[in-house]
């Protein structure tokens, strides 16, 4: 998703290295059209996950550094439930961060904007649905590997460097002092949502990419009809368009 954004950024006025990037994105699709996202049963759907980071001015160019587009930081989010990613969104922020930590708050405060409401919603159809969970109140964990970010949401201070933030950010703070909402620090290596803010080398991207889809390989009817593993019918595979 991270990869079309950047080309969608230029379809106004598009030059040979945009065209270049939009077949390479062309490329990857085709060698990889026999993989979707794998959905396995989980005896374990109490657990919300919520996986956000943020690449603090990423697109900063020094030849175009008088474009405010070019300074901008971009969010990356990924939520999971019962291990499997449900939505995920990589989008550039509205406002211009001043420091890594700001910018990670910022996609903090926005992942928890679509993760609070969908762990309602989870625990008002729970009772419909059957949905066996362990506890009356899904468990709702955002991992962030930012420690300024983590700080900031937990503690309602303000300091010197962080006080300008807007106040609008702010409103998951009582979700966290209540306990809804857990703040957990995590590895920048095991951060799924790295994969949504930049470009990766191509083993990380392939290592975080196995972690969130599964990647398992999309079989033809056919193909399904003449395999007799018993297994097999405990996957879904959707195509990744």
């Amino acid at each position: 998703e991270y990869a079309v954004h950047m080309c969608a950024r230029f379809q106004s006025d598009p030059r040979t290295p945009h065209y270049n990037a939009v077949k390479r994105i062309g490329r990857y699709l085709l060698q990889t059209r026999d993989k979707g996202i794998t959905f396995l049963p989980s005896t374990d759907l109490s657990k919300l996950e919520c996986y956000v980071d943020a690449d603090f001015a990423g697109a900063y160019n020094k030849d175009n550094s008088h474009d405010p587009n070019s300074v901008r930081s971009r969010s990356g989010c990924v939520i999971m439930y019962g291990n499997c990613p449900i939505t995920w969104f990589s989008h550039l922020q509205s406002e211009i961060a001043l420091s890594t930590t700001e910018a990670e708050y910022i996609a903090l405060s926005t992942a928890a904007r679509e993760v609070l409401p969908m762990r309602t919603l989870i625990s008002e159809i729970a009772p419909v649905t059957q949905i066996n969970v362990a506890k009356p109140d899904i468990k709702c964990t955002v991992f962030e590997d930012n420690k300024g970010a983590e700080e900031l949401a937990k503690v309602h201070k303000s300091r010197p460097r962080t006080k300008h933030i807007a106040v609008k950010y702010h409103h998951f703070r009582q979700a966290v002092k209540d306990k809804i909402l857990h703040i957990t620090r995590i590895n920048t290596k095991d951060q799924k949502a790295d994969i949504f803010t930049k470009a990766l080398p191509r083993q990380s991207f392939e290592a975080l990419r196995q972690t969130i889809m599964g990647w398992m390989i999309m079989l033809t009817k056919e193909q399904i009809q003449h395999d007799h593993t018993p297994s097999m019918s405990c996957h879904i595979a959707m195509k990744w368009d």
